[in-house]
């Protein structure tokens, strides 16, 4: 059977994922995120304030990722295996331990925490993944647990 993305029934609780694509984050995703977001932090797109606001480590007077599109991108680089049958019920305990610069590649791995049928929806359960993002050296970035409704095998749209 061809399946597309994950169901319920697909989850066991220790499992870990290791999600297939990394992305490696340019100066210009950077740029934009903080544009879209309208975050006016010059960490983010102004090099001579990043050199002379944080010249020691860990930031080495170097622009910043925002920390917020350094968690989107992870996030989105789980969703094939985690998410792509479901929504994201909540968000919690998010920690970016380390920076992430541009161009920095991010992977990610997830494991299943729980995994419970969804008390009101039949044709649904609930399951909670904690994720980590981290770089090709394998140094943390982001670390989050999220809660997820996902379809049941037999209530998939064919």
């Amino acid at each position: 059977m061809n399946k597309d993305g994950p169901f319920f029934e697909d989850f066991r609780e220790g499992d870990v994922i290791k999600h297939a694509v990394g992305r490696t984050i340019s100066e210009t995703d950077n740029t934009w995120f903080t544009l879209l977001t309208c975050n006016t932090n010059q960490v983010h797109f102004n090099k001579d304030y990043a050199e002379k606001t944080f010249p020691e480590p860990p930031f080495y007077g170097r622009l910043l990722v925002d920390g917020m599109l350094t968690l989107a991108i992870v996030v989105g680089l789980s969703v094939e295996a985690t998410s792509k049958n479901g929504i994201m019920l909540g968000l919690d305990d998010l920690k970016l331990p380390n920076p992430t610069f541009p161009g920095d590649t991010i992977y990610s791995e997830s494991k299943v925490m729980t995994v419970r049928p969804s008390k009101s929806r039949p044709d649904a359960g609930i399951v909670e993944i904690s994720t980590r993002g981290f770089k090709a050296d394998g140094t943390t970035v982001v670390e989050f647990r999220r809660t997820i409704m996902v379809k049941r095998e037999a209530h998939a749209s064919r």
